[in-house]
């Protein structure tokens, strides 16, 4: 990395200030469009997804044992299973599958 860190750290810095006071002070008034308050409602949860989905594949070293965790999980969480008994079959299915 050449150059001056102290440049790098100002404009992060300086970029993540913006991203959070710009929306603050260019909207005064509610939102009332449908569409733009519906995106801005599922924006958290796509960034979360977009980050995790990868991470969840690549993490055991084996993108089989990987996928069969996510898979497990899925479905143990559409049936109804809790945070914790979700988390526990996944790193079972991914230790047997990577073993």
């Amino acid at each position: 990395m050449s150059g001056n860190a102290y440049i790098y750290i100002f404009t992060a810095w300086l970029v993540s200030y913006l991203i959070r006071v710009l929306p603050l002070t260019l909207i005064r008034k509610p939102i009332e469009n449908r569409f733009i308050r519906s995106f801005l409602y599922y924006v958290p949860y796509v960034t979360l997804s977009v980050m995790t989905f990868p991470a969840i594949i690549q993490a055991t070293g084996s993108e089989i044992a990987g996928l069969a965790a996510l898979v497990v999980g899925v479905l143990l969480s559409f049936f109804g299973a809790g945070l914790f008994p979700v988390a526990i079959a996944c790193c079972l299915v991914a230790f047997v599958a990577r073993g």
